[in-house]
């Protein structure tokens, strides 16, 4: 079973990720991950996309698409992966189907984690983090001590660059003009179920395991 997960940030995508793929026994698959492995190793595909990146162009769909193929070649993804946040693009979205199909493959669900923006918004700017220990706190849900202390090692916790209000924003407004046109077209010619993530985790997790069945 092949998989493609979206959700905003913020959405708990880690965490249903993690039940889809010991549900459906499939592999997790970030395509930042794969990226990293490539370029970290020089290989034949990591030279090629840092031919691209040194000169600022965006690293075409096609190689996109060959790099992500080199994961799913691997004897633990034969059975089955999830894609978390890939693809990005309707082309990358056709590209990766047509090789599934030629390999005996194809897309069988969408999951699409749905959380309304201003949700998102509250869920991440504010979130707090001690730059220290890792400790991770919000504001309304799990409180740093007193003064913003952090409760494991009494540092001050701060709030990331990315969790900023502004930034969310437009993290935000990138996800939904990435993501709908991929959606609108998966709607036409597979699966999608559409998730309401904005509820408690065990219940979006009991409604993702059910959209596996």
């Amino acid at each position: 079973m092949d998989i493609i997960l979206f959700g905003p940030p913020g959405a708990g995508k880690g965490t249903q990720a993690a039940a889809a793929c010991e549900a459906a026994s499939v592999v997790h698959v970030s395509t930042g991950d794969i990226f990293r492995h490539h370029l970290k190793n020089g290989t034949r595909l990591g030279e090629k996309v840092r031919s691209y990146m040194d000169e600022g162009k965006l690293v075409p769909d096609e190689l996109v698409v060959e790099v992500v193929a080199s994961r799913l070649e691997k004897d633990d993804a034969r059975g089955g992966v999830l894609f978390d946040g890939f693809p990005r693009t309707v082309n990358q979205a056709r590209l990766l189907q047509q090789w599934l199909l030629d390999h005996g493959r194809n897309i069988d669900l969408v999951l699409n984690l749905v959380v309304p923006d201003e949700v998102v918004e509250s869920r991440l700017s504010g979130r707090r983090s001690c730059l220290t220990c890792g400790a991770s706190y919000h504001v309304d849900y799990k409180p740093p001590g007193p003064d913003d202390a952090c409760t494991q090692c009494v540092a001050v916790v701060v709030q990331r660059s990315d969790d900023q209000p502004e930034t969310v924003r437009k993290r935000i407004a990138t996800y939904h003009s990435q993501t709908a046109p991929v959606l609108d077209w998966a709607r036409g010619v597979v699966k999608v179920s559409d998730i309401n993530a904005n509820q408690a985790i065990k219940t979006v997790r009991s409604e993702v395991l059910a959209a596996l069945q």
